[in-house]
């Protein structure tokens, strides 16, 4: 395989959205008293910090579903919400149709808000028990349009509810009086509600039965192709993945392995760990020999590996691996992958 030069960091101007060398941790050190130790006859502070996204950069084009996928604990969250500014990032830049926004204060996002808005995984947990769907609903549509008239905030809101298959008529019921996938639509509605062009859905099948995901899937995918909509797709689950997604970004305790086209990275993964996920697929038919057995454990992205993060774990890795960083590199068919052995034509 022949790789070129370092993978040049997307800027924004032709991408929807663009992360520049983007940066997220998190001191988790506690007060003063919780970080003091004893040792060698003296007081020594010490700070305990969670590396969550580590120099991770992309740009997601507009009318595209940019899945982002990896284990549990490796930072798709903390990626998705650092995205939309709900996160700060320690550094990086964030650019929305090529102007930063990650420097901007509250008052400064609120065209953007209208811009872009998220669904979350936990659709009971998102929806205030308090309020009806027609408060919740109406909610952001006033905020964001003080001058418009009731009337027409009752008629946009039976519209919206209309279109995500609940009935208008239930408007006035309360979050506890639907089933899951009915409450996971109307929070997909509630972020319908402004038009947005950019939708960051986070695991939002994940806590749903298996013919209840496909019915939210398809509600997904239809409200894409109706409204022009494009998604940052969050999940672990890469059947999910190859039914929906344009391009798949996988992450490895908050670093950026891989980005490839889907259809690119389901017949062809590049790198080791990208392989090791898509083996471990059921299929009818496949060996129990053709699934990769990781060795060693997960480690803890407080204390991060020298080199590769998943050096410990890859059965491909060299003392350089253990030593250097990979820098991210382009490859043929619009992949770009992180891994020395890939980069030296080992793999």
């Amino acid at each position: 395989m022949t790789t070129h030069e370092t993978h040049s960091i997307p800027k924004g101007e032709d991408g929807l959205l663009a992360l520049d060398q983007v940066v997220k941790h998190f001191d988790i050190s506690g007060g003063l008293l919780d970080q003091l130790r004893f040792e060698n006859g003296r007081f020594v502070r010490h700070r305990t910090t969670v590396k969550a996204v580590n120099d991770v950069s992309f740009t997601i084009v507009p009318g595209e579903t940019f899945s982002v996928v990896g284990e549990s604990g490796c930072g798709k969250s903390t990626l998705a919400r650092t995205t939309l500014g709900i996160y700060p990032p320690n550094s990086g830049r964030i650019l929305y149709r090529g102007k930063r926004i990650d420097n901007k204060n509250a008052q400064q996002m609120l065209p953007y808000r209208r811009k872009m808005q998220m669904i979350f995984q936990d659709p009971y947990a998102s929806l205030n028990p308090r309020k009806t769907v027609m408060q919740t609903l109406e909610e952001p549509v006033v905020f964001h349009n003080p001058t418009i008239s009731s009337s027409q905030v009752k008629d946009r809101v039976a519209e919206v509810m209309s279109q995500v298959g609940v009935d208008p008529k239930w408007a006035g019921r309360y979050p506890h009086e639907f089933s899951g996938g009915q409450r996971q639509r109307i929070s997909i509605a509630r972020a319908l509600m402004v038009d947005p062009e950019f939708i960051v859905a986070d695991e939002p099948v994940s806590a749903l039965d298996v013919s209840i995901q496909a019915q939210i899937l398809n509600l997904l995918m239809d409200a894409q192709t109706q409204r022009g909509l494009t998604y940052m797709f969050i999940t672990h689950d890469l059947s999910v993945v190859q039914h929906i997604s344009t391009r798949v970004a996988v992450m490895y305790l908050g670093t950026l392995c891989e980005l490839s086209p889907a259809r690119t990275l389901f017949e062809n993964p590049r790198h080791p760990y990208t392989q090791a996920l898509l083996s471990a697929i059921p299929k009818l038919g496949r060996r129990k020999g053709d699934h990769i057995k990781l060795k060693g454990e997960v480690p803890t992205p407080i204390h991060l590996p020298s080199g590769c993060v998943f050096h410990g774990r890859c059965v491909h890795a060299d003392r350089r691996c253990a030593e250097e960083i990979p820098k991210i590199r382009s490859a043929e068919h619009g992949v770009i992958v992180a891994c020395h052995g890939v980069e030296e034509g080992r793999l």
